[in-house]
């Protein structure tokens, strides 16, 4: 079958214009999508136009665009002016995570598209464009690798919804009105505060000439014409994002890092707010500013800052740092995110609120929890005292929310999600001591045979190495994305159905500075709520809970479906003879004697029909695992389905994989399923796999991990990637 698409690359030099007038012929007035290189000095520019030919002229007299070298074109006869201004964007906003280029382009002018058919036709030949770069080696990762990065969660590359973008023409103009000071900035979590503080560092940094106006709608114009105005009147802004907690901080200077225009210097703590003016401050996490109460070890730095600036350390907060020590500042803030006495007071953003010289925008879209708005309603009224919520479970297409009796299931469902999907972590209120910091033979959270150790890092421990096998708190998880969260509700917090309201034992929570100050238990309680919607909202996927305490599982079962209590009914397996659009090709491996490409080849393929018309025959396939080496994920005899390998990193993947220097004792062949993990070593020349590791899921400890080293990697391949059993 003839490809939909095919990419075409040339020098990017004075003699282009004749190449493309002599083999583009059928292309030159057609929508075209092009990316522009220099693998040298790793730069590369993406772009669409109607009009290749004037395109490349006008990039050849460009200074900044001289400096690449080879254009790679992407044509089609499918593609309209939308699939291509698509596409692009798609191009730019992937190419920029996965770091092999630094992109020319700036932020304007990156829109969502939506047109006929664009899921169904448009997002996979991108993902076939997006193989065949891959092939060429003008990317790197694959998409799902990507999609999981906090690079490209937190890239600058986004299309703004209108009202972030009614928020940024705010600040804009805030920076251009001499009477006004502050912008504060409301929004609850997953509303695309962080996003929005990012692109506009971002904004304000790019070069002017960067900005691909040709595609432009009115919107865009009109903050291009702002963004120039803030230039003209500022030149170089001296400008910083604060962000005060400092895992988040590490993670978004890790951004930074691999973003041209920006620096992991321009990320910075509030105790360095003091350290010089700015022009400009970005506040995000605003809510968790702190004042001179329960700051532990921080309270001699605090008191410094504060004397530094002449204010006094009793009464003044962050937050009059940030304002004493910049000329502008940009604050976002949610209230419900405050999680302890040290945050800075309503209050005081209520004060900063009502000044003349604030100006005030709300989010509301939200861009995280694929629950939407409806979660994000339960959840704020479950964890409050005054639930007008009618008991019924919540019921969502979109998103995976489940309430566990067992915390041994749940952990089992974090885990197999992890495996599939990334991203998947149990988190929980500070309900335990954290003795495992001094000893790490010790658990800190024992619930029944279950046993958990807290976070081994406070520093980025969503993305630690072992951060699968612990739990975070919400110090360590404020502010990221996560796929699925496995909350713990700990047993500070409880349910009084007699009267209808919620109880917080106090000498159950355990984090000291969380509390010794407090003598209200309501604030307390208004803490603790606080902790866990955080938490709750966290989830981009899905979210699971086990409640410590029974009346309180009781009280959310209610509202929340309860796991494992209904066997679902097994789906039945419709094999065909022949594909059809729904259909994927059904592989007997275990009948295998040659090659998987021989076994492909065979006439006698079966087919198996399928529901979701997302899975088709290009890019998966079924076939049966057969065996106890995977059963904690993969049942014995169990038809499953696989994702073709394209490329991209595997560990941590579930893999079908071929190697002729070994038989599996449950296939009998030269096939096996494993979790892929590999040891890589790093010389002058590269890199190079050192050793790949092969690790068995099972309940059966007589499964040990397969090693593959020198030779045997020679014949070794990955075929698919599990995807889900059927």
């Amino acid at each position: 079958m003839p490809k939909a698409f095919q990419i075409d690359q040339y020098p990017f030099d004075s003699k282009l214009e004749d190449t493309l007038q002599n083999q583009q012929r059928n292309f030159l007035s057609w929508p075209v999508v092009y990316f522009l290189q220099n693998d040298l000095v790793g730069e590369a520019y993406v772009g669409e136009t109607t009009d290749m030919v004037q395109r490349m002229k006008t990039h050849l007299k460009t200074q900044r665009k001289q400096s690449l070298s080879t254009v790679s074109l992407i044509v089609s006869e499918l593609f309209n002016k939308s699939a291509t201004l698509d596409i692009e964007s798609n191009l730019i906003r992937y190419i920029a995570a996965d770091q092999k280029f630094n992109l020319q382009n700036g932020n304007l002018g990156i829109s969502n598209h939506q047109f006929y058919q664009q899921k169904e036709v448009y997002w996979e030949l991108f993902r076939d464009i997006w193989n065949e770069l891959q092939a060429l080696g003008i990317a790197r990762h694959s998409l799902d690798y990507i999609d999981n990065s906090d690079l490209f969660k937190y890239s600058p590359y986004k299309s703004l919804s209108p009202e972030q973008v009614a928020g940024l023409k705010m600040i804009l103009q805030c920076l251009l009105d001499d009477t006004a000071k502050v912008s504060l900035i409301h929004g609850g979590a997953g509303t695309g505060k962080s996003i929005l503080a990012i692109f506009l560092f971002k904004l304000l940094k790019t070069d002017l000439q960067d900005f691909n106006r040709a595609d432009f709608d009115e919107s865009d114009e009109e903050l291009y014409r702002m963004v120039e105005q803030v230039r003209k009147k500022y030149g170089q802004l001296e400008m910083a994002l604060v962000i005060p907690m400092q895992s988040f901080r590490k993670t978004i200077s890790k951004v930074f890092k691999n973003i041209k225009g920006l620096s992991p210097k321009m990320v910075i703590g509030p105790a360095e707010v003091t350290r010089k003016k700015y022009d400009l401050l970005i506040v995000d996490e605003g809510h968790r500013l702190r004042r001179r109460t329960n700051l532990s070890s921080y309270y001699h730095t605090f008191d410094q800052c504060a004397a530094a600036l002449d204010l006094d350390k009793y009464t003044c907060s962050e937050l009059d740092w940030v304002q004493l020590q910049s000329d502008k500042s940009i604050i976002f803030y949610d209230e419900f995110q405050s999680v302890k006495p040290s945050d800075t007071d309503k209050s005081r953003f209520l004060e900063l609120q009502e000044k003349s010289s604030t100006r005030i925008e709300r989010l509301q879209s939200q861009f995280r929890v694929k629950g939407g708005a409806k979660y994000m309603k339960l959840i704020h009224q479950l964890f409050s005292d005054h639930n007008s919520l009618t008991p019924a479970p919540f019921e969502s297409g979109h998103y995976d929310l489940q309430l566990f009796e067992d915390i041994g299931e749940m952990e089992q469902q974090i885990q197999k999600k992890e495996r599939t999907d990334g991203l998947a972590r149990m988190v929980a209120g500070f309900a335990w001591d954290w003795i495992s910091k001094k000893d790490k033979s010790l658990y800190d959270i024992v619930i029944g045979d279950t046993k958990f150790q807290w976070n081994s890092t406070e520093v980025d421990w969503v993305n630690s190495s072992n951060a699968i096998n612990e739990v975070g708190c919400i110090h360590t998880t404020q502010g990221y994305d996560l796929n699925y969260t496995g909350v713990i509700i700990g047993p500070e917090l409880d349910y009084d159905f007699s009267t209808r309201s919620f109880v917080v034992y106090k000498d159950r929570y355990k984090d000291k500075n969380g509390k010794n100050s407090i003598k209200d238990t309501v604030v307390l309680k208004n803490y603790i709520f606080n902790i866990y919607r955080t938490l709750l909202f966290r989830g981009i996927k899905g979210t699971y809970i086990y409640a410590c305490n029974e009346n309180l599982r009781s009280y959310l079962s209610q509202y929340i479906p309860v796991n494992g209590k209904i066997k679902e009914q097994e789906p039945t397996i419709l094999f065909l003879d022949s594909a059809t659009e729904n259909s994927v090709p059904y592989y007997d491996i275990e009948a295998a004697a040659g090659s998987f490409s021989e076994l492909q080849a065979q006439e006698t393929t079966r087919y198996i029909q399928l529901q979701d018309s997302f899975y088709n025959h290009t890019h998966y396939f079924a076939c049966k695992v057969v065996g106890e080496s995977m059963n904690k994920v993969i049942p014995n005899g169990a038809i499953c389905l696989f994702e073709r390998y394209g490329g991209g990193s595997r560990n941590g993947l579930i893999t079908l994989v071929e190697c002729s220097s070994f038989e599996d004792k449950d296939f009998g062949s030269n096939y096996t399923v494993k979790e892929y993990s590999s040891k890589k070593t790093v010389t002058d020349d590269g890199w190079h796999h050192e050793e790949i590791i092969l690790l068995p899921r099972s309940t059966d400890t007589s499964y040990q991990p397969i090693h593959l080293r020198d030779e045997e990697l020679l014949d070794f391949r990955v075929i698919g990637v599990f995807k889900k059993v059927l």
